[in-house]
């Protein structure tokens, strides 16, 4: 069976934005040559679901191709109808179903590329099995927590850290069953 993998950064405080989705604070850590294991990552997967503010940030920011490069399946959860675009679906309905019918397929790996209501409604149904946090060396006070209170407790085991020298430190955990 397939599993789902959450990669994401965070502030050490626990936040993934700002307000107003701003990221400006990942800039903190960009180096010439250092995608933090991403590149590897993204190999492990051909299916990515990711919120419509968090894709909307990166199509403009990044542009389309960060995404849907034709090699994965792309699905946006959004609440507006929308036409699909090359391998990308904007999805309108139960999240949960998607997750169980996309994990029973066969097919590599599923990327959860946030945002944080997307992670939160998995958490809430213990869909996630593999945690990859990146935590950026600043405390932000305020903005879009990555853990929202109102989920279930789960228990994690530890498979690694790295820390890199910009001062980004990543932890890997997978969900204990």
């Amino acid at each position: 069976m397939r599993k789902i993998s959450l990669f994401i950064a965070m502030s050490l405080d626990g936040y993934i934005a700002k307000p107003n989705d701003d990221l400006t604070f990942l800039k903190l850590v960009e180096k010439t040559g250092e995608d933090y294991g991403y590149g590897e990552f993204t190999d492990t997967i051909d299916t990515l679901i990711i919120g419509r503010r968090t894709y909307d940030y990166v199509l403009k920011n990044v542009g389309l191709s960060h995404y849907d490069n034709g090699r994965r399946d792309v699905y946006v959860i959004t609440r507006t109808e929308r036409p699909r675009i090359g391998r990308t679906t904007f999805y309108t309905g139960n999240l949960t179903e998607l997750v169980k019918r996309l994990k029973s397929e066969k097919g590599k790996n599923i990327y959860c590329d946030g945002g944080a209501e997307v992670i939160n409604e998995l958490l809430k149904h213990d869909l996630i099995d593999e945690f990859i946090i990146s935590i950026v060396p600043i405390l932000l006070g305020y903005g879009t927590r990555l853990f929202k209170d109102g989920r279930p407790e789960q228990t994690l085991e530890f498979i690694k850290v790295k820390t890199f020298e910009t001062g980004l430190t990543q932890l890997h955990y997978k969900r204990q069953k």
